[in-house]
Formats: C-alpha cells, sequence, structure tokens
C-alpha cells in the first residue's frame, strides 16, 4: 500500500504534528530525535563527519579530539550540524523502507560506533549529505548497488563515451612520449575499445546508478516533515541556512 506523502514543513503552515521527540515525520511516523542525537554523539560522527564532508562557516581546526572542537562551535554551526545530521539519518530511514519495499536486507537498525571514511571525491561528485549517508547506512548503499544493476548502458553510448574521451585511454608509451589529444592521436596511441569498453560500460552504468538515487531520493522526501531544528540545512525559511556541495 502506498504511504500518504506529507509536506516539509517550511512549505505549509499546520500540518502533521511533530513533537519535540520527534526530529520528522515520514509518510506520517515519527522518526524519533534519540536517533539524529546518537548519530550526532557518536565518535567522529556528528562533528568529525560533518566537518569532514561539508566544514560549516566558523569552524575551528580539525585537529584534537570532538568535545573540544564542539566547545568552540558556533551556535549556528551546531545547529546547522543538526540539521545535516537529520538528513543523514532521514536518508537512512527512506532507504531502510526502500529496502523492504524491494525485498532487500538490511539491518534492522544502524550502529552510531561504526563509520566509513567519506572520500572526498564522493563529496564532490555526491554531495556532502548523500555521501555521509552512504557511510552511515548499509540500506543506502543496498539501494544504491541495486539501482546500479538495474541500469542498462547502450553499446552506442559506451563507444561514444570512448571517442570523446580519448585523453583517458592513451597508452602508457603515448603519455611518456607526451601524446595529448589535442596534437591528434594516432591509433597506436589509444588503447583498444575492446581492451577498455567493460571499464567504461562499468563507469557509466555507476553515474547512471547514482543519478537513479538521487531522482529516488528527491522523490521520497517529499513524504517528510521536519520538526523545528531538523530543516534542510539549505532551506531557506531558517536564519542559517546555506547549501553546500
Amino acid at each position: 500500500m502506498e504511504r500518504p506523502r506529507g509536506l516539509h514543513q517550511g512549505d505549509r503552515s499546520g500540518g502533521d504534528p511533530v513533537t519535540p521527540e520527534h526530529a520528522a515525520l515520514i509518510d506520517g511516523e515519527p522518526l524519533p530525535t534519540e536517533r539524529v542525537n546518537a548519530f550526532l554523539e557518536a565518535p567522529h560522527r556528528g562533528a568529525g563527519l560533518y566537518r569532514s564532508a561539508a566544514p560549516p562557516r566558523g569552524a575551528t581546526s580539525h585537529n584534537g579530539p570532538a568535545p573540544a572542537r564542539r566547545q568552540t562551535e558556533a551556535p549556528s554551526a551546531a545547529r546547522q550540524r543538526r540539521r545535516w545530521a537529520t538528513q543523514v539519518v532521514v536518508t537512512d530511514e527512506l532507504a531502510r523502507r526502500a529496502c523492504a519495499d524491494r525485498g532487500l536486507k538490511v539491518p534492522e537498525e544502524v550502529s552510531p560506533v561504526s563509520v566509513l571514511a567519506v572520500a572526498e571525491t564522493d563529496v564532490a561528485d555526491l554531495g556532502s549529505i548523500v555521501a555521509a549517508a552512504l557511510a552511515h547506512s548499509p540500506a543506502a548503499r543496498n539501494l544504491l548497488a541495486a539501482l546500479e544493476s538495474e541500469q542498462t548502458v547502450p553499446e552506442p553510448a559506451v563507444r561514444d563515451y570512448y571517442d570523446r574521451n580519448r585523453d583517458r585511454f592513451l597508452t602508457p608509451e603515448a603519455l611518456r612520449r607526451g601524446v595529448t589529444p589535442f596534437d591528434g592521436v594516432a591509433p597506436e596511441d589509444l588503447l583498444p575499445y575492446d581492451e577498455v569498453r567493460e571499464g567504461i560500460s562499468r563507469e557509466l552504468r555507476r553515474a547512471a546508478g547514482r543519478k537513479a538515487f538521487f531522482g529516488w531520493l528527491d522523490q521520497a522526501r517529499a513524504g517528510v516533515t521536519y520538526a523545528h531544528g531538523h530543516e534542510h540545512p539549505g532551506d531557506p525559511s531558517h536564519p542559517d541556512h546555506e547549501h553546500r556541495h
């Protein structure tokens, strides 16, 4: 059965009641604030992961233990960190529901203790919230993997990528000679298409899977109503808003 959809609290007045015990309502079902608190309070998560993925304005040095950093954190940064953490936890909950709908096995709860590293390239490609959600949530990773596996890349698209990105397929010998695509590339300066085709297809399928993940997340978020203090950090309805990628 399709769950009824809600709207962002900032998009309407009134609506479903959200209490201080709830960080958000997801399709009318409460998401306990304690889940956001657990994420924030876990070592190297609430402060360290936030700063590594999306350093707020006025943030202190990355050095030193998290408690020391937290003591000097500006109030606006602390509020943004909570909003950012809420998005990560909400994404985990949405992904767990999506995995259940798809018959994918996921843990009942995510341990707030363990964490995967967030690569700078992932932050650049995905944005800090999605990158951190994938580091935090096995369900989000399972869903992304499922979406990637569903993608089909036509052969012409793979060949077109090879033809348009010749700088990526120069042979080691051509690189040693300083050959560039702008100087004209001889066929022997390029790795054979058949040799790199599978890698290109895998890369394009991965990109398509990420695009599908973003599309799913945008649609799934339509059913979320946030409590005051837990809005999206880029929501212009609150004074501390900022949009970071």
